[in-house]
């Protein structure tokens, strides 16, 4: 199966021009579209990628978060999460890319089998950058008004941090 794996997408590279020459399709002229297409969708994600990329930087560099952190952590023991995975639950609805540096922190410092490994890589898991896929998807064909689909991911990210520490309570016997 790995020696047809290796062979699948040089395959449909050139299968998918040939049929579309076949079928009389301007490949060339179509694809050059198609990249224009892609610049334009960048340009007009590109203020929405920034404006979130710039808050969470501000809330982090504001000392916010430890403060959320210091605060909350003594009630999420409780639960099963621990304050120093908090931020990896703060972080996760926020942004994808820093929610995934600090899981990488917490497996590289307590290790990949520990109970803060195991618990960081379910809630990465199993929850969504949700404010971010709002703020861009959302931003770039120009839905100004969410509606329920904030609440319905918020609730999803919540959920899924839940059962997580549930899952890796049972895992770890906690």
């Amino acid at each position: 199966m790995s020696g047809l794996s290796r062979y699948v997408i040089p395959a449909l590279i050139l299968l998918i021009p040939f049929i579309g020459l076949a079928r009389g399709v301007k490949v060339y002229e179509v694809f050059v579209e198609g990249a224009k297409d892609g610049v334009r969708t960048v340009v007009n994600i590109l203020p929405y990628l920034i404006a979130m990329m710039l808050a969470v930087n501000m809330f982090r560099a504001s000392g916010a978060m430890d403060m959320i952190v210091n605060t909350l952590g003594r009630f999420t023991s409780a639960i099963g999460l621990p304050a120093e995975v908090l931020p990896l639950a703060i972080l996760r609805p926020l942004s994808g890319g820093a929610s995934l540096g600090v899981a990488v922190g917490l497996i590289r410092e307590y290790g990949p089998d520990s109970y803060i490994g195991v618990l960081s890589s379910m809630i990465y898991g199993s929850s969504e950058a949700t404010l971010y896929v709002l703020s861009v998807y959302f931003g770039s064909v120009g839905i100004k008004k969410m509606r329920y689909a904030l609440i319905a991911g918020l609730a999803a990210d919540i959920i899924g941090i839940l059962v997580s520490c549930f899952a890796a309570g049972l895992i770890f016997g906690k």
